[in-house]
């Protein structure tokens, strides 16, 4: 056979697509220095890269409330709501819309939570977060957040990756694309998951999509060990590691020269880090370090997985400079079909871990000089019905359905306005009564805090540029201080 034709045939349809020989390759220009343990001649497509322009922001921590938690019993406080709670739902906020849940004429529910007034910045919430209300004057409150998806996995996906269909690229993966990490022993992008459920979205939430796979998330554990299957195997010591490593890197640079498959740079990649997280993963990953203080602040128990060890967990990677920390917490879809999904002491219990290490979390960073250099972002992927849930309407049980038209979220440092309460819903809480603000300009400004112009990060993909907000967006510069 023709030695070219032979070649082409080994080519993937994905590589033949990406067109991009010199894609990774002209990425990864960076070199992982003098490093005893790092493999010689190699290059790291991971190394620290420059933004577009200077960052207000030099890492994320985005804390995903999974299912959705009710925001009008958190933060948008509607006393018009409150006073005309179980009367029918006026027709124009219900009639020809599409609801999860809801199909017959649903009655307004007004909160059973008591709302006050907190900060010099008087931000209004609710009596279910009273470690938040401590830190109000930090926080940048958005309540006129829309999306256009009202079931979970597409409105993880459109939040996430700027389409509601799997196979784009991350936000995660998007900022180590355009930075790099600033840790070559860590992985630019880790996951933490808690809960004991994964998100709707699945892994599809951190994936890379059509970037080369060395830039997707990396999910780690609170529990056992820290990454599976980074440990050596039996009868393998590190020296026979690196024997066998520096052996795969040399097969594997010779078909990078002779094929050009940016994936194989990937592969070495991926092989050199795991190499070195076998020694940096576990020390950063055990929260026993911390004092009794620390761990008692933030409702950590070592050895546990649960939210607060995550939360903990993320300030530890982001003083190792892990660029994106990604939690998931599973369990805030409050339909009301049970107590513990409940927006009366179900909510209150499911907030207390919640509000204790996220609060915590927000001063710990504050108190070490972080907060004002990392982005922390709260939020679900939707928002909850000013009505009641069709399915439990009838039930002593308050609930409320999916709602993608309004909804609450808060960020904090990472060069956001601290004590600001941005936007606002109209009096019963269906519709943005002012500065409305969609998903894909969050995903603008969340870029933009990280020196970035989003629509000069792009990857050419199938003959076209692709970026994380697509044809869309805006930046919210009200929200930058």
């Amino acid at each position: 056979m023709n030695p070219h034709l032979s070649n082409l045939h080994q080519l993937t349809r994905r590589h033949f697509l990406q067109a991009c020989p010199s894609g990774l390759g002209a990425l990864a220009l960076g070199s992982l220095g003098s490093s005893a343990t790092a493999a010689p001649d190699f290059i790291n497509p991971l190394a620290p890269r420059k933004p577009h322009f200077a960052p207000k922001a030099k890492r994320v921590i985005y804390l995903h409330m999974a299912g959705s938690p009710p925001h009008l019993d958190l933060f948008d406080y509607k006393p018009e709501l409150v006073k005309r709670n179980g009367q029918k739902c006026p027709d124009e906020f219900y009639k020809g819309k599409r609801f999860a849940f809801t199909a017959a004429h649903p009655t307004l529910l007004g909160t059973p939570q008591k709302f006050a007034q907190h900060g010099e910045s008087g931000t209004w919430m609710s009596e279910a977060i009273p470690h938040l209300a401590e830190v109000a004057d930090d926080l940048t409150i958005v309540k006129s957040m829309y999306t256009d998806q009202f079931n979970h996995a597409p409105a993880q996906l459109l939040l996430y990756t700027g389409s509601p269909r799997s196979g784009r690229p991350s936000l995660g993966s998007w900022v180590t694309y355009g930075l790099g990490s600033e840790n070559e022993d860590l992985p630019g992008f880790v996951v933490l998951i808690s809960g004991g459920v994964s998100p709707s979205g699945g892994k599809d939430n951190w994936g890379s999509g059509f970037l080369p796979s060395v830039f997707q998330g990396v999910q780690c554990r609170s529990k056992g060990d820290p990454v599976l299957y980074v440990s050596n195997p039996k009868g393998m010591d590190k020296k026979l590691r690196r024997t066998s490593l520096d052996a795969l890197r040399d097969l594997n640079q010779l078909q990078a020269q002779r094929f050009g498959n940016p994936e194989t740079l990937t592969r070495i990649a991926q092989y050199e880090l795991a190499f070195r997280m076998q020694t940096s993963v576990p020390g950063v990953m055990d929260i026993s370090q911390e004092t009794k203080e620390t761990l008692e602040a933030y409702g950590a128990m070592p050895g546990q997985a649960s939210f607060a060890n995550n939360c903990l967990l993320a300030r530890r990677l982001a003083e190792s400079g892990v660029r994106y920390i990604q939690l998931f917490d599973w369990g805030w879809d409050f339909h009301g079909t049970n107590k513990s999904r409940g927006i009366r002491t179900g909510l209150t219990d499911r907030c207390k871990p919640m509000d204790k290490a996220v609060s915590m979390l927000i001063k710990d960073l504050k108190q070490r000089d972080l907060l004002d250099e990392t982005l922390v972002i709260w939020s679900g992927e939707f928002g909850r019905t000013p009505f009641r849930e069709g399915r439990t309407a009838k039930s002593d049980v308050l609930g409320r359905d999916h709602y993608p038209d309004c909804y609450t979220l808060f960020m904090a440092g990472g060069g956001m306005k601290p004590g600001l309460s941005y936007g606002a819903s109209d009096e019963l809480g269906f519709q943005p009564a002012e500065n409305k603000v969609h998903i894909h300009d969050l995903q603008a400004t969340i870029i933009h805090t990280l020196g970035f112009d989003h629509e000069r990060l792009t990857h050419r993909f199938q003959g076209r540029d692709y970026r994380l907000t697509d044809v869309h967006g805006k930046v919210v510069t009200d929200l930058l201080a």
